[in-house]
């Protein structure tokens, strides 16, 4: 029988709005936190050539990055999110919604990590 792992939930741990938005959804799910200083050489490379751009999320059987990795996080977290994640994965577009809606955040981290923002290393 194949052991199953915690999803693994990879973040730029150089950023502090980045590792409080992992935090939050560690303090809601089930997530094993891994900053991009702390990745495996096995970790790595299951993730596209380009990783640091977003985070992703590691699971036994697929990786989900970006705007697929904050849906696949979300879905895994306590209600309401979850609802709110599967309500919003209905939509047309959902897919095009998630991406714009992670893009969004990222390119504003340092705006946002102004107010929302764990002190890193």
């Amino acid at each position: 029988m194949n052991e199953v792992h915690t999803p693994r939930l990879v973040y730029d741990d150089d950023c502090g709005f980045c590792t409080w938005c992992v935090e939050q959804f560690a303090a809601r799910g089930e997530f094993e936190l891994v900053g991009y200083s702390q990745l495996s050489p096995d970790q790595l490379a299951r993730l596209p050539e380009e990783y640091e751009e977003c985070m992703h999320l590691l699971t036994d059987d697929a990786v989900y990055s970006c705007g697929a990795a904050l849906e696949e996080v979300l879905s895994r977290t306590d209600r309401p999110t979850r609802t709110v994640a599967a309500l919003l994965a209905t939509l047309p577009g959902s897919e095009n919604l998630w991406e714009t809606g992670y893009r969004f955040g990222a390119d504003r981290r340092d705006v946002f990590g102004k107010v929302l923002s764990r002190c890193t290393r």
